[in-house]
C-alpha cells in the first residue's frame, strides 16, 4: 500500500534527520547543569558577545574532536552517540549511535539492531544496519544517503540538512547564540572536572536557519512551513566554554508537536586524528534506490516533505 511505503520513507527521513543532528552537534536536555557539573563562583569583565566570538573562532579552528551526545525528539526517539568528527573540510568521521526509546527504537529493533555505525563524508553519509536488514538486501549492510538526493527528497528540510551536513561544526551552537542577539553569561562552572564559563540564550529557529545556511528564499519558505507543521518555533541554547575558548558542552531544548526535543553534547580531545572512508560498494545500497524499489520517485509528491501520511 502507498501509505505503508510512505511510512517507510518517513522513518528513513527521520533517521537521516537524527543522524544529521548528531553531526551538526547542536545540543541537549535543558539549560541546567548535569549532575557532574558543579557551580563555581567567579566573575569576568569580558562581554558575553566578545567571549563567544573568541570561542567561535577557536572551536572552528580546532578542526576535530571526540563527541558524546544524548538526544530526544518527542515520542519519535531517544538516542545516545559517540565518536570522532572532523570539520576542517566538511564533516567527516565515524559515530556509533544507539536508539534507546521511542518509535524509532522500535522500528530499529525490527531491522535486527538498535545500534548502528554512522560514517560521514563530504558528499554523503552511510548508516550500517543490522543483519536482518542485510538479509533483505542481498547481504548489503550499509545505506548511502547522498546529500544531493536528500535535498530533493525532503524539500526545504532536505536542503537545510544538506547545507548543515556540509558546513556545520561544533561552533554552530556558538553561532546560534551570537545570531540570536539574546545571550547572557550564567556563571562559572566545572564540567567533567574542567573549569568553564556557561552562556545561555533563546533563538528563533526559522531566523536561525536563514542566518546559518545558504538556502534560497524558496527553500527557506519550505523549511519554515515544515518547522511550523512540526511545532518548532524557538530553541533554548546553553554552552560551556573552557579557558582555551573551546566548546566543552552544548545543550538545547525546544518543543515539537510530538513533545520535547532536547540534546546534550560533550566535546573533548580537540585535534584528534579522524580518518573516514566510504564502505565497500558491494556492501552498500543507495537510499535513492531503496525508494525506487518501493515504487517511490525521489523529489516526487510522495517524498518531497518526508512527512507523508501514515494513515
Amino acid at each position: 500500500m502507498k501509505s505503508t511505503r510512505v511510512r517507510r520513507v518517513t522513518f528513513s527521513i527521520a533517521l537521516v534527520s537524527a543522524l544529521a543532528g548528531v553531526a551538526a552537534c547542536s545540543s541537549g536536555s535543558s539549560g541546567g547543569s548535569g549532575k557532574d557539573d558543579k557551580a563555581a563562583q567567579g566573575t569576568t569583565h569580558v562581554s558575553p558577545i566578545a567571549a563567544l566570538q573568541s570561542a567561535e573562532k577557536s572551536t572552528d579552528g580546532a578542526d576535530s574532536a571526540r563527541i558524546e551526545s544524548t538526544t530526544s525528539l518527542g515520542t519519535l526517539m531517544s538516542m545516545k552517540s559517540g565518536g570522532s568528527m572532523s570539520w576542517g573540510s566538511g564533516l567527516t568521521g565515524d559515530m556509533t549511535i544507539t536508539y534507546t526509546g521511542g518509535t524509532m527504537a522500535e522500528a530499529m529493533r525490527k531491522t535486527g539492531s538498535t545500534s548502528m555505525q554512522a560514517r560521514y563524508l563530504s558528499d554523503a553519509y552511510y548508516a550500517k544496519m543490522g543483519e536482518a536488514f542485510a538479509g533483505r538486501m542481498g547481504g548489503k549492510h550499509w545505506i548511502k544517503y547522498a546529500y544531493d538526493d536528500l535535498a530533493k527528497i525532503a524539500g526545504g528540510s532536505g536542503a537545510f540538512l544538506k547545507d548543515q551536513m556540509q558546513n556545520s561544526s561544533p561552533n554552530q551552537s556558538v553561532k546560534l547564540l551570537l545570531a540570536s542577539g539574546d545571550v547572557k553569561k550564567v556563571g562559572d562552572e566545572t564540567v567533567r572536572g574542567e573549569k568553564t564559563t556557561h552562556y545561555a540564550g533563546t533563538v528563533n529557529v526559522t531566523d536561525l536557519a536563514a542566518k546559518s545556511s545558504h538556502l534560497t528564499a524558496s527553500q527557506l519558505a519550505d523549511l519554515k512551513k515544515q518547522f511550523t507543521q512540526a511545532g518548532i518555533t524557538t530553541e533554548d541554547v546553553d554552552i560551556w566554554v573552557n579557558g582555551k575558548d573551546l566548546l566543552v558542552k552544548a545543550v538545547s531544548k525546544g518543543e515539537l508537536s510530538s513533545g520535547t526535543m532536547s540534546s546534550t553534547t560533550y566535546y573533548s580531545d580537540y585535534g584528534v586524528k579522524v580518518a573516514a572512508v566510504a564502505p565497500p560498494a558491494g556492501d552498500t545500497t543507495d537510499f535513492k534506490d531503496l525508494l525506487k524499489s518501493q515504487g517511490l520517485t525521489p523529489g516526487s509528491g510522495d517524498t518531497s516533505s518526508g512527512s507523508g501520511t501514515t494513515s
